[in-house]
């Protein structure tokens, strides 16, 4: 098949890009280099003879040129990352929501009706939780005094005692903290609305913590996996926010091209959400652990630092993906985490 990977120029459309045309199917990319993500517009080295095309969705002439003759989209292109303040809503939402609404136009136009959405974590808020008295529960956001007290676990809204973390599975409710998980939310529902109208197939792969080759260095766009990274680096220690139990599913970026490639050649109609994560879950401060331990580098160090945005657990439930795409992670968190400790971070 002819597959369009839009932000291909990036740290998992490039991944995604490699698999796919070992696979066989003829790649195209597009990119806009944007330097939140590319320190230059020049042709990423990684991108290992793909075409590209530098262009910008936001744009609808060059959706509707990028979209033309393909069979598949995998969309990855996006302004990513815990956003400074309502300040970024105009830039996140141009980016993420205008652009994919013209992509989507385009697609309509052209009758290319599979798209595989690069969808994301946040767009469950917190986790799953448990209360011993009220069972499933869903908490509000974590109050400023209890993050200052140093009391970072989620309370439950009815009772106000600490709750219990659960796995989340795709069918639990959404609730974006963020612009750019509101904006990653969006993405999906435009998503939803383009395969009803048009009798087409979407799926929205939510990723969980991707981590591997190619990551930016230095950069919050890149995730804290690669600010630990860069700190060991530099010599020093990694700096953990919290108290370093937070819980999240790190997935080798290797994983998550995989994941791409069964959702490519899915036959189906209509939206479907998927979780793609390890079903290995890891604390923060473990990850730090052993990416230092694997570098030689100095120790975590525990900040007690929070960010009124950030979430405390979020645990994915894989049963869907593997039994509906065929999806299980094979990277061990170990094996993975060497890896990275030692791979060039991308400039």
């Amino acid at each position: 098949m002819r597959v369009l990977v839009t932000g291909g120029a990036g740290f998992i459309g490039s991944h995604v890009a490699d698999r796919l045309r070992a696979d066989g199917h003829e790649v195209l990319l597009v990119d806009a280099l944007l330097p939140q993500a590319h320190r230059t517009r020049a042709i990423p080295e990684h991108l290992g003879g793909h075409g590209l095309t530098v262009a910008d969705l936001r744009d609808p002439d060059i959706a509707d040129h990028v979209v033309r003759g393909v069979d598949v989209v995998c969309h990855h292109a996006a302004v990513v990352g815990l956003e400074t303040g309502v300040a970024d809503m105009p830039d996140y939402v141009a980016h993420n929501e205008l652009a994919t609404a013209h992509l989507l136009a385009a697609m309509a136009e052209h009758r290319v009706r599979r798209l595989v959405l690069a969808g994301s974590m946040v767009v469950y808020g917190e986790g799953r939780y448990r209360c011993a008295r009220h069972d499933v529960v869903q908490p509000g956001p974590r109050r400023r005094e209890d993050l200052d007290a140093g009391m970072f676990e989620p309370r439950c809204p009815r009772c106000d005692e600490p709750l219990v973390r659960g796995t989340v599975p795709e069918d639990a409710p959404l609730d974006p903290r963020s612009t750019y998980a509101a904006t990653k939310l969006a993405q999906e529902n435009l998503a939803a609305l383009w395969a009803r109208d048009t009798g087409a197939s979407a799926i929205a792969l939510r990723y969980h913590n991707v981590y591997g080759p190619r990551m930016p260095r230095n950069t919050p766009y890149a995730g804290v996996a690669s600010l630990f990274r860069s700190s060991l680096a530099r010599g020093e220690a990694p700096v953990v926010f919290e108290d370093g139990a937070q819980t999240r599913d790190f997935v080798h970026v290797g994983d998550v091209a995989a994941a791409n490639a069964l959702a490519v050649v899915q036959e189906r109609t209509g939206f479907r959400a998927y979780n793609v994560c390890s079903g290995d879950p890891r604390t923060i401060g473990e990850m730090a652990d052993a990416l230092a331990a694997a570098d030689g580098g100095p120790e975590p160090r525990i900040s007690g630092r929070y960010r009124l945005g950030d979430v405390r657990h979020v645990v994915a439930d894989p049963a869907r993906a593997a039994s509906e795409l065929g999806f299980t992670a094979e990277v061990p968190f170990g094996t993975g985490m060497k890896e990275f400790a030692t791979t060039p971070l991308r400039a």
